[in-house]
């Protein structure tokens, strides 16, 4: 039987069946900061700050928070994919002490010291309690089906305190020590981004996302916006 060679109009179908057009995204860029009340309203006091009775009371000095989280506030039309992070008990600290999230995460919680922890939690996104374990135990999983906080601590170590994110999109960027973020791989189209942070309200901003290239946001949070008695 004799082979005849496919036409060209074949073979521009079979190449079109194997490229696949690239996908468009974009990246939002930007930075997110604290913004403290005017000094007589939030410190006052003056010199007296320096005096016996308050000299070791810790005021919170709103330039150097950290862990501000930033993210797309939007329900994507098709879920996120199953996803895995980890915190790591080390020193008697969570590590990260914040964890951003998209729902559906398992979170693994190894303890990496050599003394006993357990992790457990209250917040209704997820209450959970690990129990009693060690480096030599497996690391106990825990999966984050609701959106929310989730606040969770170690039952004998009172400083220890760490908390997740869950977020409704894996759109999310936890900022770095001087404020700055980078969310990549954002589908076009246009959105509410919302700035977060554990000690005030957040903000939510409107941004555009080109198809390709960057598009720059930057946030102040603060509490001149909360309402007064």
């Amino acid at each position: 039987m004799k082979l005849h060679p496919p036409s060209s109009s074949l073979l521009l179908f079979l190449v079109g069946l194997l490229v696949v057009a690239p996908a468009t995204a974009g990246t939002i860029t930007g930075t997110v900061r604290a913004e403290g009340a005017p000094a007589a309203a939030s410190g006052g006091g003056g010199d007296k700050y320096a005096s016996r009775r308050y000299k070791f009371v810790e005021r919170v000095d709103y330039a150097k928070l950290t862990d501000f989280v930033v993210y797309v506030d939007q329900v994507p039309a098709t879920p996120p994919p199953p996803a895995k992070a980890t915190v790591v008990q080390k020193d008697a600290t969570f590590e990260p002490r914040v964890l951003p999230v998209a729902v559906g995460t398992t979170v693994l919680w190894p303890n990496e010291d050599d003394i006993y922890h357990n992790v457990f939690s209250m917040s209704e996104p997820r209450e959970f309690n690990l129990g009693l374990y060690s480096a030599d135990d497996a690391p106990p999983a825990i999966t984050f089906d609701k959106l929310g906080r989730v606040d969770v601590f170690c039952s004998i170590h009172t400083k220890m305190h760490c908390i997740v994110l869950v977020l409704p999109n894996p759109w999310f960027a936890l900022s770095d020590a001087k404020g700055r973020f980078v969310i990549r791989d954002v589908p076009p189209g246009t959105y509410k981004l919302r700035a977060w942070h554990e000690r005030l309200p957040s903000v939510t901003l409107e941004v555009t996302v080109p198809a390709e290239g960057e598009v720059q946001v930057d946030f102040v949070l603060g509490l001149a916006n909360l309402p007064k008695p």
